[in-house]
C-alpha cells in the first residue's frame, strides 16, 4: 500500500515536472522568439519604440511620446520657461521627477479631471492664451489671442500628445524663424513637410509631430 502511494505519488511529481518545462520552454521561450521575430519582420520600427533619429543616426526619442523643450529652471522658478528657439507642444504636467533614481526622468500621464466650467481650469486657459499670444508675437507679426487654436491652451487626456494642430504649428512659425535667424519661407516648408493629413483620408485630424519638426530644424540650423 505504501509502495503504490509513493509510486503514484512520484508518477504524479514526475507529470508536473515534465509540464512545467515544456510550458516553460514553450511560453518562456519559443512563443516569446515567436512573438519578436514576427513584430521586428513586419512592424520593425513600432516594436523598437517608434525611435526618431536626426541626420547623425542619434535617437532623440520616440514619436509617441511628447516632450517639453524649456530654458534651464531659474533660481526662485516655479516652472521653468519654454525655449521659444524650438516649437512648442500642448500645455503638459506630463514629465515629472523621479526622486526614487535620479538618473532619469519619470513619465506622470493623465489629465487634469477638471470640468469645462471649472474656475481654475478656466484661469489656466486664459493665462496660456495670453502667454502664447505674448511668446508668438515678433516685430512684424502679431498674434490675435482669438486666433489661438484649443490645443495650444489644453493639455491632452495622456498629458504626453506628441502631436499639435498645423494651425498652431503655423502660430509658432514666426517666432522660431526669428529666433533662429531663419527666412520665413523656410521655416513654412519646414512645417509643410512635416505635417501628417488624416488616416485614409477621412479618419482622425491633421497633425504635426513636434519632436520630428524639431529633430528636422536642428538638423537645418546646424
Amino acid at each position: 500500500m505504501t509502495n503504490n502511494t509513493v509510486s503514484s505519488t512520484a508518477r504524479v511529481l514526475g507529470a508536473a515536472l515534465r509540464a512545467l518545462l515544456v510550458l516553460t520552454l514553450v511560453c518562456g521561450v519559443v512563443y516569446p522568439l515567436a512573438v519578436t521575430g514576427a513584430a521586428q519582420a513586419l512592424f520593425s520600427d513600432q516594436a523598437n519604440g517608434s525611435e526618431i533619429k536626426d541626420k547623425k543616426g542619434q535617437v532623440v526619442g520616440s514619436s509617441l511620446i511628447g516632450q517639453r523643450y524649456d530654458l534651464p529652471p531659474q533660481k526662485g522658478e516655479e516652472s521653468p520657461s519654454p525655449d521659444l528657439k524650438w516649437f512648442q507642444p500642448r500645455p503638459s504636467n506630463g514629465l515629472g521627477t523621479n526622486s526614487v533614481n535620479t538618473q532619469y526622468d519619470l513619465l506622470l500621464s493623465g489629465a487634469t479631471n477638471r470640468s469645462g466650467d471649472n474656475e481654475e481650469l478656466i484661469r489656466w486657459v486664459k493665462e496660456a492664451r495670453a502667454a502664447v499670444a505674448e511668446d508668438n508675437s515678433t516685430a512684424t507679426y502679431k498674434v490675435n489671442p482669438t486666433d489661438i487654436p484649443p490645443d495650444a491652451v489644453t493639455s491632452s487626456g495622456s498629458g504626453l500628445d506628441p502631436h499639435i494642430s498645423p494651425a498652431y504649428a503655423k502660430l509658432q512659425i514666426h517666432r522660431v524663424a526669428e529666433k533662429n535667424g531663419l527666412d520665413v519661407r523656410k521655416v513654412e516648408d519646414l512645417v509643410a513637410d512635416h505635417t501628417t493629413g488624416r488616416l485614409l483620408g477621412f479618419l482622425g485630424e491633421p497633425r504635426v509631430n513636434v519632436l520630428e519638426l524639431n529633430t528636422a530644424l536642428r538638423d537645418l540650423t546646424r
